[in-house]
């Protein structure tokens, strides 16, 4: 494993390997207005939600690692403590890309991107009305990380009002992460997109408290065909099926062929139904991967 030293690593190599590292990242699109009330519009991936309650999102108008100037949206908030996020989805994200280029001050990005602006609610800077979902916040503090190129400056800003696009609700009125179409940034020119393919579930323990992995029978947990994410399916259960459950289950005709196939040969069998377990885990029918270990 490469191990680097920070302090031995110049602020672009330093950038590099973060970007790269720490992703994908969601995309803060920040309008913002001066003194004067000229828009200026701004993607950041250093960005984040950190609190409910309140409601407040982070985001890092970072000075440039180039030639540590700093942005147009920093020196704005600092003038105006407002802004609106506005979340990035595919649709806009060549158009998002563009707001990015570094136009002199007092030029509106919404017109350089040709997005459109949507007036706000209750703060001054508009809302990009392409985007589905717009934050309304007021700044509660700038923390700066320094003077030298590449120290972020941590935007904290309070959510106030909420806006979402009708199209992405479910019909209970929560958002739809199917319709969402979201994008992240990685490392250097690469995106990502949050597509139907690329979601899947992780089943979260709320109430419950799983066995943990440790409470795995150590001939399962040392599976040569399981993998670290199977055991933490099986380390997620509140308790083990019962010795009923899993005589019953070992009736089907699935797992006869399996004995069936194997008798004498127990090697070759603990193998087979391990395999059908993993089968069963990549399913997510979790209890029955179970039984089938057990066995």
């Amino acid at each position: 494993m490469l191990s680097l030293n920070t302090a031995d690593l110049t602020p672009v190599q330093i950038q590099s390997y973060l970007n790269h590292a720490v992703a994908p990242r969601p995309i803060c699109l920040a309008s913002t207005v001066d003194k004067d009330g000229n828009v200026n519009l701004s993607p950041f991936s250093f960005f984040n939600v950190f609190s409910v309650n309140p409601p407040i999102c982070v985001f890092s108008p970072s000075r440039r690692v180039r030639d540590n100037t700093t942005k147009h949206t920093l020196e704005n908030i600092k003038e105006v403590p407002e802004c609106v996020i506005n979340i990035v989805n595919y649709d806009m994200v060549q158009q998002m890309s563009l707001s990015s280029v570094e136009y002199p001050a007092g030029v509106n990005e919404f017109i350089k991107a040709g997005l459109t602006e949507l007036p706000s609610t209750m703060v001054k800077p508009p809302r990009v009305a392409e985007s589905k979902i717009q934050l309304e916040c007021v700044v509660r503090e700038v923390i700066s990380l320094g003077d030298t190129p590449g120290a972020g400056n941590l935007v904290i800003a309070e959510v106030k009002v909420i806006h979402i696009n009708e199209d992405i609700l479910n019909a209970d009125g929560s958002i739809d992460q199917h319709k969402t179409d979201q994008v992240a940034r990685l490392g250097g020119d690469w995106y990502c997109r949050v597509t139907a393919d690329s979601l899947f579930k992780v089943a979260k323990p709320v109430s419950a408290i799983g066995i943990g992995v440790d409470a795995v029978p150590y001939a399962i947990r040392n599976s040569k065909v399981l993998t670290g994410n199977n055991l933490g399916q099986l380390g997620n259960v509140v308790a083990l099926p019962t010795d009923d459950a899993i005589e019953a289950y070992s009736q089907s005709d699935e797992l006869k062929e399996i004995f069936d196939a194997t008798i004498g040969d127990s090697q070759t069998r603990d193998l087979q139904l391990h395999l059908k377990a993993k089968q069963l885990l990549d399913e997510g029918r979790v209890e029955e991967a179970w039984m089938v270990l057990l066995m």
